[in-house]
């Protein structure tokens, strides 16, 4: 049945208005959840701002009391407490807020057993300050083992942190949801339902507005605290400010995500900042930071924010780099893409001594809360300074003579014990001296401890430069210091470091009162391994040998007797070879070489002697190696080499027949860098001088640095002077590199001879050495030929030339040119 047209129109006004009415009542539904989700993200954010309060309550009170445990600072005990109470309000707080949640209350329920049970532990902590538990209670807590209630504490907010974070998230959903049955209900509704809707939206959107800025500050405010409770953590493990420092900065960009974080400290004499540790990727701009401090801008009184934190003792933020007129390098930091910066002052006692400066990319990111944090941090910083500081003064004191800054016995010990590692790994030896000033005490007597004192000083300091490294160096007690000589070859070498420090210390001047004393000392001396493997053993034979040199007219004296004689000896030996060129007390003995066949002299060995004024004529072996020690031999080389030419000039002369001179080079002479230039200038006296020279080296020294070798004999061979391989056989030659030498003779070492006739296989090694000369077409020349069956084997092998006290000892030239120039010697039969 069809309905009057006026009926439907009142039932299509009808259905409309219901509609209207469905889209209204949807609509306004759809605002009171929008409401109803803002509200529970509002309740959501105090919950975890409360939350944070608790966690930062915790986190002070665990380490008040920590503090005072470890500096017993009242401060500290009324921080705890402080803290305590902001704990009890922010857990009541918590309690309200989540009274329809029992999760909630039972965990709030452990926090509150756990807060109960470390003021308990704390109120323990300070009945037990000032007995013995005390120190064990400190030692604990420096070793930086985690505290169990506070990790407790931490797995129970976590819980509800994330309980509240599942809550939001579960709300968050059905408020989308509810939106959008909102926007299908406004889609097919009318202007009404479309208005209500845009407002729902509006409600919406400004809820998730709100939610979002809620989660960034949690974000921020939970980097900080990463930040803070890392930087913390590392605080009773750092040993030193340097380290402290670079962990604090590597930390808070690494933690916190700053894009740069430096420390900067006053340097109290200059009045200046000096930045010392920083972290971060722009490293131009520290550059940049770093010599504006370095110039006359970077004092306490510059206009730059570190000034200004320091001189206010407060915190400057700017949290808007590009307009901030204040900063310094503003331009720079805005190109770099910071926009927000704080420096926070490190104040200790309450003096500024540095400050903390921190940048980030975000604008507007330092706010009261966050800046509250970092300026706890800074403080917490400060302390560390200030309780490294005392530990420095007290490992100063405990291992530092505090009138000279010299090591004292204890540190001094430590450190011979590591020169003795390093000797033994090396194999050399090393020495320790230790030193009495005497009549010190009649001067400290007479003139007053201040000029005592003040003379011990200018000691330490003249024994610490002689010795050219103030940590070799150390004072024992009152007048007694000790010195480690940490390398030595020989005793020799001790000895002769000894002299020239006894004659240096004995000639300086020391000024007191206007006046000039001249100190003297004696010495003990002990020699690692000789006297002792180990630092003490080493100490207590030093003491002994100094307790005998004062009761002795000897200066200084060695632990073992034996070597104070052997070092005397050779000293007196080496002040003698000083003198020995000057006053011409070396000269050259011959021994003759001649060929094997027709016992004919093809040639001489000049062989240096030295008429020592005390023990007489004296052999090479006893003064050489002296001669090497001390650096003589390169002037006694070429005393040989004139000496040798002239010889054989002057045979020329006589015509007498013109035999070539051997001569002996040291290994010094060969690695001497002008060794050739010497051999050219000593052969330049004559044109056909280098006829009548030959240089013998043995196989060790060319083999010592083969490639420098070859280029000096290549050289000198240049020159027209032979080169002869002295002692060929006992040393490692290869034979590719033998092949490579330039030389004209191979000398077969005396021990190969006597072994080819005593020994089994010593023919056959002989035979192989001849052999080969002869493939590389060398000369043979067997030395220390003394028997007739020698030779005759020599003979049978073929060897070239022979030398020997079998045809002839070394003599001195007049007798060599008597008996083997002026006659013509007969065949060896």
């Amino acid at each position: 049945m069809q309905l009057p047209i006026i009926q439907k129109v009142q039932v299509a006004f009808g259905a409309l208005m219901t509609v209207l009415l469905i889209v209204g009542i949807v609509a306004y539904r759809s605002v009171l959840s929008s409401s109803e989700s803002a509200h529970w993200a509002e309740h959501t954010n105090e919950v975890l701002e409360h939350l944070a309060n608790l966690r930062l309550g915790m986190e002070n009170i665990e380490s008040g009391y920590r503090d005072f445990a470890l500096s017993g600072d009242d401060a500290f005990l009324q921080r705890a407490r402080a803290n305590t109470s902001l704990a009890d309000n922010e857990q009541r707080a918590l309690q309200s807020l989540t009274a329809d949640n029992p999760h909630q209350q039972r965990r709030l329920s452990m926090v509150s057993d756990v807060l109960q049970r470390m003021v308990q532990r704390g109120d323990s902590i300070v009945r037990m300050r000032g007995t013995p538990a005390a120190g064990d209670t400190a030692a604990l807590i420096r070793g930086g083992q985690d505290d169990p209630l506070l990790d407790a504490f931490r797995v129970t907010a976590r819980d509800m942190e994330v309980e509240e974070q599942q809550l939001l998230r579960e709300r968050k959903s059905a408020a989308v949801n509810r939106f959008r049955e909102t926007q299908v209900a406004l889609i097919v509704g009318s202007t009404l339902a479309l208005l209500i809707a845009a407002f729902s939206g509006w409600q919406v959107a400004r809820d998730r507005t709100e939610r979002k800025r809620a989660e960034d500050r949690l974000k921020h405010l939970n980097r900080l605290y990463a930040m803070v409770t890392g930087i913390t953590a590392s605080m009773v493990r750092v040993r030193d400010r340097a380290e402290l420092f670079n962990r604090a900065c590597q930390t808070a960009v690494e933690h916190g995500e700053f894009e740069m974080a430096w420390i900067a400290v006053v340097a109290p004499k200059e009045k200046r900042i000096v930045p010392v540790a920083w972290a971060g990727r722009d490293e131009p701009a520290m550059s940049v930071i770093k010599g504006h401090f370095a110039s006359s801008e970077g004092t306490l009184e510059g206009n730059t924010l570190a000034a200004q934190a320091i001189r206010e003792k407060a915190a400057v933020v700017s949290n808007d780099v590009k307009t901030d007129q204040r900063l310094v390098f503003g331009n720079m930091h805005a190109e770099s893409g910071i926009r927000s910066l704080a420096v926070i002052p490190l104040i200790v006692s309450d003096n500024a001594i540095g400050v903390f400066t921190l940048y980030t990319s975000k604008p507007e990111f330092f706010d009261a809360a966050g800046l509250l944090l970092l300026t706890e941090l800074a403080g917490n910083v400060a302390f560390a300074i200030d309780h490294l500081e005392r530990q420095e003064r007290l490992d100063r004191l405990y291992y530092y003579d505090t009138l000279t800054g010299l090591a004292n016995r204890r540190s001094f010990l430590e450190r011979v014990t590591r020169y003795t590692l390093s000797a033994a790994d090396d194999g050399h030896k090393m020495a320790v001296f230790l030193i009495d000033l005497e009549r010190f005490k009649k001067l400290n007597d007479s003139l007053g401890r201040s000029a005592g004192d003040a003379l011990l000083k200018q000691v330490a300091e003249w024994l610490a430069q002689n010795a050219g490294n103030a940590n070799l160096v150390a004072r024992l007690d009152a007048d007694h210091f000790a010195v480690v000589l940490p390398k030595a070859m020989y005793e020799a070498n001790v000895a002769r470091v000894l002299e020239k420090t006894i004659a240096a210390f004995m000639k300086h001047e020391f000024s007191l009162n206007d006046a000039v004393y001249r100190m003297a000392a004696k010495f003990g001396v002990a020699v690692f391994p000789d006297d002792g493997t180990d630092a003490d053993t080493l100490f207590n034979n030093a003491e002994a040998a100094l307790k005998k040199a004062k009761a002795s007219r000897d200066r200084y004296l060695f632990y073992a007797q034996k070597m104070t004689e052997t070092v005397a000896m050779s000293l007196g030996i080496e002040n003698r070879l000083r003198r020995a060129l000057e006053r011409e007390e070396f000269v050259l003995h011959y021994q003759p070489k001649v060929n094997i066949v027709s016992g004919k002299l093809t040639g001489a060995e000049a062989l240096i002697r030295w008429n020592d004024p005390v023990s007489g004529l004296t052999l090479p072996g006893r003064f050489i190696p002296i001669l090497e020690e001390t650096g003589l031999i390169h002037d006694v080389g070429r005393w040989v080499l004139r000496k040798a030419i002239e010889d054989y000039q002057r045979w020329r002369n006589d015509g007498l027949p013109a035999v070539r001179i051997a001569v002996n080079v040291s290994p010094l002479q060969l690695r001497n860098r002008n060794f050739v230039s010497e051999i050219q200038q000593a052969i330049s006296v004559a044109a056909d001088a280098a006829a009548g020279l030959q240089l013998e080296i043995t196989e060790t020294e060319i083999m010592q640095d083969v490639n420098h070798s070859i280029g000096s004999l290549l050289a000198i061979r240049a020159l027209g002077v032979t080169i002869a391989i002295d002692d060929f056989g006992t040393g490692f030659s290869s034979l590719s590199y033998l092949a490579k030498l330039p030389v004209d003779t191979l000398k077969i070492d005396r021990s190969f001879v006597v072994e080819m006739v005593s020994a089994k296989g010593g023919l056959t090694l002989v035979s192989v050495i001849i052999n080969l000369a002869r493939a590389l077409k060398l000369n043979t020349v067997a030395e220390g030929v003394e028997t007739e069956e020698q030779l005759r084997q020599l003979r049978s092998l073929g060897c070239d030339e022979m030398q020997g006290y079998l045809f002839g000892k070394p003599v001195p030239v007049e007798s060599f040119e008597q008996k083997y120039m002026r006659v013509n010697p007969a065949l060896i039969s």
